[in-house]
């Protein structure tokens, strides 16, 4: 027999039961930001506050006798600022909203006799306790840093939200001010003095408590973001390096893109046998990880269920940048997750490799011009250079770098010359019959990184701005040259975004959808350098090797996108702090199972 109640259609049943647990956070968080809204409307606009709708907002601390709008103001804003928090399953989130409900159902019930609000706060407050294991997410990486872009941000929304204020009660003002009294109005009562507008009434003091509101939040929040204990990103520690390299010996060969998980800016995790790793950094909440796992194929799956874990524990948004075709089939298989070409990268067969013929007819040309203007080039491996030398293309490259920032993360190792990557190649372009400069006779310099025994990857171009054009073609076909001399048989250019749809979209009988967006691609490349990488690449003939972006859902793709960005160093949202304040590092915080598997050994 069923038991299933009679009458009892699968929706109400549904209803019934209430929510998933896993959706909670979700929908709280939502929640939370309506309500938000609904206090700050309630706090600046005065009508609001008696309508019906504002029985919502008083969940939380709100109006409560001549302080009513300010302390309105003020759990709106706090709600507003939690909302993120609750809905990524922060316990520190949860820990403020279950004490912020009870408070304002107490306040409700002893200032306002408000049973209503009393039931609404506990029924709000019943999920969050009944589901507070869904609310476990650890910390994100942060540093005091923090305190400054939420003083710079919460000031210009206390400055305009103070505008909004102001200008309100326009019609109980004294005379007619201007723009910049209440913009002044709107300063001094920040800090809690009283400026020079003048109102009817008992409205200077709700305006006045209102901007004082603003200011003391403002104050409060970069206080408690400016002394809290910081909490900064993993790095890779001696020993996980060490460890990497090992596995990289092994299994390097597979993917042009793993040395690249040896950047020092990344933290990793090993699978449990330790013979496979998966490499990543979070940014903007995002745990991006670049290539594929590193190590045998066999152990994988242990390394991207200790990833997910990890993603997991932090409420991370989990995602992989350039996997190839093999890795995007493994994640996707054992995460659930979904896969999207993201472009092609290039790969050039040494043997394969000629300047003779029609096709090369522009490369060729080329390079025999720029060497009858008197370059010459080299080809060397980083151990055998010297100090000196090393030190001088160093500080080239770095000063040859187009932006301010170092650009680069899934195909980029950040560093030239380190002693423990003597197996790097460097190509560097001189002219001989000019006067040495800074760099001597340096004006262009590429850098190659292992791709196991018999390949290697590009990791940068750099050249003097005032050299001739063509360095980039004339280094990359001394190195194609040069290739068989060090045991390499295949080399990996330029990753091209969108590759196929711009090819696609340029031949004849391409449709019109694919020409609109060949068409906004060119239009990006403006900016990002997508259809000149594709063409660039082009020139030597290689082979297209696909790569994709491994992403949760289809919403997260705008949020990974941005921190691909991000870690790219496309978008720079850091604060830069002055030389003289830098800290020097003193040590390199391990992932917290890389501690886990170290207290293991050690017990």
């Amino acid at each position: 027999m069923s038991g299933e109640v009679p009458g009892r259609s699968p929706r109400m049943r549904r209803i019934l039961r209430g929510p998933r647990p896993e959706a909670v956070p979700s929908l709280v968080g939502r929640a939370a930001a309506v309500v938000g809204l609904l206090d700050i409307a309630a706090g600046v606009f005065p009508r609001f506050r008696h309508s019906r709708m504002h029985a919502l907002a008083e969940v939380l601390p709100g109006s409560f006798g001549p302080f009513a709008a300010a302390l309105s103001l003020s759990a709106g804003v706090l709600l507003l600022l939690l909302a993120h928090g609750l809905k990524r399953r922060k316990r520190r989130a949860w820990r403020a909203a279950v004490a912020l409900l009870p408070a304002g159902a107490a306040a409700e019930f002893v200032y306002r006799h408000s049973v209503a609000g009393l039931i609404i706060s506990l029924a709000l407050l019943a999920p969050l306790l009944a589901h507070r294991k869904e609310f476990a997410a650890l910390p994100d990486p942060r540093s005091r840093w923090r305190a400054l872009a939420n003083f710079v941000l919460m000031s210009a929304g206390s400055l305009a939200l103070g505008m909004l204020i102001v200008s309100v009660h326009a019609h109980r003002m004294v005379g007619n001010p201007s723009v910049a009294d209440r913009l002044t109005h709107v300063v001094y009562g920040l800090f809690g003095f009283e400026g020079p507008v003048d109102y009817q009434g008992n409205t200077s003091w709700t305006v006045a408590f209102s901007l004082g509101a603003l200011g003391w939040l403002t104050a409060v929040t970069t206080i408690y973001l400016a002394f809290r204990p910081e909490h900064p990103a993993a790095r890779l520690t001696e020993e996980d390096e060490s460890r990497l390299r090992a596995l990289l010996a092994k299994h390097g060969g597979r993917d042009s893109l793993g040395h690249f998980a040896l950047r020092r800016d990344k933290a990793v995790v090993f699978s449990p046998s330790g013979k496979a790793a998966v490499t990543y950094r979070v940014v903007s909440g995002v745990m991006l990880a670049s290539g594929d796992p590193i190590g045998d194929v066999e152990a994988w799956p242990g390394a991207i269920e200790r990833f997910m874990d990890e993603a997991k524990a932090h409420s991370w948004t989990p995602a992989v940048m350039g996997c190839s075709e093999t890795g995007g089939e493994v994640w996707t298989r054992e995460t659930g997750l979904d896969a999207l070409e993201l472009g092609d990268e290039a790969v050039v067969d040494v043997a394969d490799f000629s300047l003779a013929g029609r096709a090369m007819r522009n490369v060729r040309q080329m390079v025999k011009r720029i060497e009858r203007a008197g370059y010459e080039t080299r080809v060397r491996r980083v151990r055998d250079l010297g100090d000196a030398e090393l030190e001088r293309i160093r500080r080239a490259a770095e000063d040859w770098r187009g932006t301010d920032t170092e650009r680069g993360f899934s195909m980029a190792l950040g560093r030239i010359g380190d002693p423990s990557d003597g197996d790097c190649l460097i190509a560097t372009a001189h002219k001989q019959d000019d006067e040495p400069g800074e760099y001597g006779d340096l004006k262009a310099v590429l850098h190659f990184v292992p791709w196991g025994e018999d390949g290697a990857s590009l990791d940068l171009m750099r050249r003097d701005r005032s050299a001739d054009p063509g360095m980039n073609e004339l280094l990359i076909v001394a190195a194609l040259q040069a290739a068989p001399k060090f045991g390499i048989t295949r080399v990996s250019l330029n990753f091209a975004m969108f590759r196929s749809a711009l090819a696609r979209g340029e031949k004849i009988g391409a449709g019109p959808v694919l020409r609109a967006w060949r068409g906004l691609l060119v239009f990006l490349s403006r900016w990002f350098q997508i259809e000149s990488l594709y063409k660039f690449n082009a020139k030597f003939q290689p082979r297209w090797e696909p790569r994709f972006v491994v992403y949760r859902a289809s919403g997260d793709l705008p949020r990974i996108g941005f921190a691909a960005m991000q870690a790219e160093g496309f978008v720079d949202l850091a604060l830069p702090l002055p030389r003289f304040l830098r800290r020097r590092r003193t040590s390199q915080r391990a992932c917290p199972h890389a501690v886990a598997e170290r207290d293991i050994r050690a017990a």
